[in-house]
């Protein structure tokens, strides 16, 4: 598991996998059919949505394990390392679609994809399907299969691109309904968020790192930065960012009150390296600079 093989092109894949590449860039594998393969960590250069009807071992994403349950869809993007840690011949049964970046670009999903936030999510953060889920899936998968085996011509580029499009807007979808229907473990982590922001401000902490980033506090509740953030948004109705900021209003607002203080020495217990950012931030979320609020109150 040590060594790290590197995939630039879909055909490599299929090759290592048996399969027949239709599309230089583009291929849809019945897992079921392919060859299977010993235990290896892939480096990417193309993406990939990985759909497993039975567990096979645990998933290693960068330096971590995860557990990988069945009729779960992964993510990833190029440039990541993904791998199955099994000291056994990996047979796992399901589908994946890969796509090189060179195939959306000028299309509605080259435009997009950014906003499938999902590819830049952590693997232990994956999709769990119910059964009528994960057959719309299938359907669109036997869909662009099915593009793949027709000649091509004008159009092909488009309607494959534009399935593969529907495939992850299913996604976008289902993501959201995991994130309802796992509401209570949303709030733990809610209330997880809260606490962090407490603890950071009551500290030391900012006026050697500065104001609390989304990256830092997803890092510290064990959470990749873009599912913390639509976690966050989902719940609230803010961006983590939004969340972030509305806290630390809160924060000044009751230190500003604090006359044997400086309004610029509590800019800086607050994290801000220069007092006019503060006050110009303050004014902006309350209508006031800190000194007219204090004045005020």
């Amino acid at each position: 598991m040590d060594d790290i093989l590197k995939l630039d092109n879909i055909s490599q894949y299929n090759s290592m996998r048996g399969v027949e590449t239709l599309h230089p860039l583009v291929s849809v594998v019945d897992m079921s059919k392919a060859n299977p393969t010993k235990s290896l960590r892939i480096n990417f250069g193309f993406y990939c949505v990985f759909l497993k009807d039975v567990k096979c071992g645990e998933l290693k994403y960068g330096c971590n394990y995860y557990d990988y349950q069945e009729g779960t869809l992964v993510f990833v993007a190029p440039g990541q390392v993904v791998g199955i840690n099994s000291n056994d011949i990996v047979e796992p049964k399901g589908w994946a679609l890969l796509f090189h970046p060179d195939l959306i670009r000028g299309t509605s999903l080259g435009h997009n994809i950014k906003n499938y936030s999902f590819f830049s999510y952590e693997v232990n953060e994956a999709l769990h399907l119910s059964e009528k889920e994960r057959q719309i899936i299938i359907d669109c998968l036997l869909k662009i299969d099915y593009e793949l085996r027709q000649s091509i011509d004008t159009h092909s580029k488009t309607l494959i691109a534009n399935n593969i499009e529907l495939l992850l807007n299913y996604c976008m979808r289902f993501y959201d309904r995991q994130f309802i229907t796992r509401s209570n473990v949303n709030k733990d982590i809610l209330q997880k968020f809260e606490n962090l922001l407490n603890e950071y401000f009551s500290s030391e902490i900012p006026q050697r790192l500065g104001l609390p980033t989304v990256k830092y506090c997803a890092e510290k509740i064990h959470l990749s930065a873009n599912y913390f953030g639509d976690l966050i948004k989902k719940e609230t109705g803010k961006s983590a960012q939004e969340y972030i900021q509305l806290k630390l209003i809160d924060i000044a607002k009751e230190r500003v009150f604090d006359t044997s203080k400086s309004i610029g020495e509590i800019a800086y217990e607050l994290g801000f390296k220069h007092s006019q950012h503060f006050s110009r931030m303050f004014k902006n979320e309350t209508g006031y600079t800190p000194n007219q609020y204090r004045l005020l109150n």
